[in-house]
């Protein structure tokens, strides 16, 4: 964004307020276009759906869930 002009259209800005601005398109200008990765929400996690293994052991039916 180096050498353009930044023309205000309406209204009387502060220094800060056009510093603002300016730090906010350069931020954008940098960013190469790509947005930033989404993160996976924790239902779309394919983890969620793995069954945690059982511990067979003397009562591991029982604690299984499963009928008798």
């Amino acid at each position: 964004m180096s050498g353009e002009t930044l023309r205000v259209i309406r209204g009387n800005p502060t220094p800060e307020e056009v510093a603002a601005v300016v730090t906010v398109l350069s931020a954008v200008a940098a960013g190469n276009g790509e947005p930033a990765p989404r993160k996976r929400s924790r239902w779309a996690d394919p983890a969620r759906r793995l069954r945690p293994s059982l511990n067979p052991g003397a009562d591991g039916w029982s604690r299984s869930g499963l009928p008798r």
